[in-house]
């Protein structure tokens, strides 16, 4: 490929990177734009998962929110003892209320400087020497501004997320798939979500959120500005159901073609014999109630709402028993207290929705698109990690990580493009069969 010449040096590629990554996301649309002029793919059917990528930072330089917010209040605590202690000894200097800013202990330690030009106090150090009161103010309040600054950043930069690290502040820790201690050690990292049609990349995107479900609306987002249409049917597995996703490609009117994360034990026997759950009770729609395997009626009582992560309110729907005290299958259908009574709550909308799903993965349309989707955009994964390499990103913060993984994506199909011309496999679209 190279015929001959020497291989590119990093500074060269990473010159290249930041020349045009402004116009890397562009380049990749109209890449896809020509693979559908050429019929290697169409607007149909879109298969998306993510997988986490190691981010270039050091997996030791790591902030925990639970510690910021834990140690920041005692640091103002200890912030206003010492406030109040300069009021006492200094009744002019006119100090904060309990609500300081930088600006505000900035100024209080230029005071205390001057105080100690005044006195003429001199500093000493080391070790056997007496310190002024004044210079062990001076010296306290000077490292409590440092670390106040150093928690204010911290708690700024962490967002909806509970870490991140100090040498990339974009990468989350996370629990990467390659685990070869197997001590579930957490990495810095990024979840890259990719979109295959076709067998090719289509959509790109890169979040700091751990979890998959927070990331297919922004996702789909992103995929509106970057084509003109949009796919039609959604393709995903179980890691992105959840009401907020199902209510959005309603609206949006796509196909929704989600695995429930049930569908596996609802398969199985063991399943059939859980008395305690919603789905294995018989409901009456006219007095809105549902009957147990006790014969026992669950009356609705209220309705309450749950806000996910994402600020999402999902109404729900609370029921209870009307006696449980003397039901012989108390103990297979609750773990209620004894003077408390069974009780389930669910969404409505959210059980019709993974209803409509489920019903759409078990098509015989369904069953070719879910049967794709772990070939295609699994194997897209597969090949980038194994045979591309790429497993730990080179550049750091989000917008460089995804021109960096854009580039890899303009070369995974240029070479698809290629295999498949060599197989005279041009505009096959599924394997095995195609979608009727």
């Amino acid at each position: 490929m190279l015929e001959g010449q020497p291989a590119p040096s990093h500074s060269t590629i990473s010159k290249f990177q930041n020349r045009i990554g402004h116009v890397m996301e562009e380049l990749f649309s109209q890449l896809v734009l020509a693979l559908i002029e050429l019929n290697e793919l169409d607007y149909t059917n879109i298969f998306i998962d993510g997988t986490k990528i190691e981010a270039n930072a050091n997996k030791y330089t790591f902030v925990w929110r639970k510690v910021c917010e834990k140690n920041f209040p005692k640091l103002e605590e200890k912030i206003i003892c010492l406030i109040n202690e300069v009021k006492r000894i200094y009744p002019h200097y006119h100090a904060p209320s309990n609500r300081f800013t930088l600006d505000d202990l900035e100024e209080l330690l230029t005071f205390l400087n001057q105080e100690i030009l005044a006195e003429k106090i001199e500093f000493v150090h080391g070790s056997g020497k007496h310190k002024h009161p004044l210079q062990k103010t001076i010296e306290s309040l000077s490292t409590y501004i440092q670390k106040w600054s150093m928690y204010k950043d911290y708690l700024s930069n962490f967002g909806n997320r509970n870490s991140f690290s100090k040498t990339d502040i974009d990468a989350t820790f996370m629990h990467m798939k390659e685990d070869h201690m197997r001590n579930s050690q957490l990495k810095p990292g990024y979840n890259l979500q990719i979109g295959v049609s076709g067998e090719y990349i289509v959509g790109v995107d890169i979040f700091n959120e751990r979890s998959d479900h927070y990331t297919l609306t922004p996702f789909l987002e992103r995929l509106k500005n970057n084509y003109p249409k949009t796919w039609l049917n959604i393709i995903a597995d179980a890691g992105y159901e959840s009401e907020e996703n199902y209510k959005y490609l309603k609206v949006n009117e796509y196909g929704i073609y989600i695995k429930p994360a049930n569908h596996e034990q609802t398969k199985k026997r063991s399943f059939k014999k859980k008395i305690g759950r919603r789905e294995n009770m018989s409901y009456n729609p006219e007095s809105d109630t549902f009957t147990c395997a006790g014969d026992k009626k669950l009356y609705f009582t209220h309705l309450s709402t749950r806000k996910s992560k994402s600020g999402f309110e999902s109404e729900i729907r609370n029921y209870e028993c009307e006696d449980c005290s003397a039901c012989s299958l108390r103990s297979k259908c609750t773990k209620a207290k004894l003077e408390n009574n069974k009780r389930i709550s669910f969404s409505s909308d959210f059980n019709v929705l993974r209803n409509l799903s489920s019903r759409n993965i078990k098509s015989e349309e369904g069953i070719v698109l879910r049967m794709n989707r772990s070939i295609q955009v699994e194997g897209a994964f597969g090949v980038i990690k194994q045979d591309f390499g790429f497993k730990r990103f080179l550049t750091r913060g989000k917008d460089k990580v995804r021109i960096e993984f854009l580039l890899l994506a303009f070369a995974y199909n240029i070479k698809k493009y290629h295999n498949k011309h060599q197989n005279n496999r041009n505009g096959v679209l599924f394997y095995h069969k195609e979608v009727a």
